[in-house]
């Protein structure tokens, strides 16, 4: 894949980004000039911000630019590091994984339960399923991060010998 490709994590990102801009300008506007607002603008918003923040998890994982502290990193030799890496990449699996399991139940039972939004009445299963969906392209993407990160050192381990 080049790196000029834009992920579908990163087009989604861009689409939740966009629809949070337009529906906060639009009610910003619609309150200024009527006083009134709209009823779906909260509860749309804090769903596009989860898949926002999640798609752009995703993203980070894979280019490895996910906030970590890489002191440690830099003091050890290719084999330290690559037990960093994995140690990083299952506690990262460990979590996101939980996520998906936990996040993948809510959802079921709020489907088997027909629950509903208070704000819209929109059943809330269609909001949470993206919490276990987009934990699974986190796991995917980190995943995607540890092989990449592992033979890169094994080409610069090749070049120094």
């Amino acid at each position: 894949m080049s790196k000029n490709t834009i992920s579908l994590e990163s087009w989604l990102g861009i689409i939740a980004l966009v629809a949070i801009c337009i529906i906060s300008l639009a009610n910003v506007l619609v309150r200024y000039t009527t006083n009134a607002s709209f009823a779906f603008t909260e509860e749309f918003s804090v769903f596009l911000i989860v898949i926002l923040a999640f798609s752009g998890a995703a993203v980070a994982a894979k280019s490895n630019e996910h906030i970590r502290v890489t002191l440690l990193e830099k003091y050890l030799g290719v084999t330290g590091r690559r037990i960093v890496y994995i140690i990083q990449w299952l506690g990262s699996v460990i979590v996101l994984s939980l996520m998906v399991w936990y996040g993948g139940l809510l959802t079921y039972e709020e489907f088997m339960w027909e629950s509903t939004s208070p704000g819209l009445g929109y059943p809330t299963w269609i909001y949470l399923i993206w919490l276990p969906l987009l934990s699974i392209a986190i796991i995917l993407r980190t995943t995607q991060n540890l092989v990449s990160r592992l033979t890169q050192n094994d080409h610069s381990e090749e070049a120094q010998q």
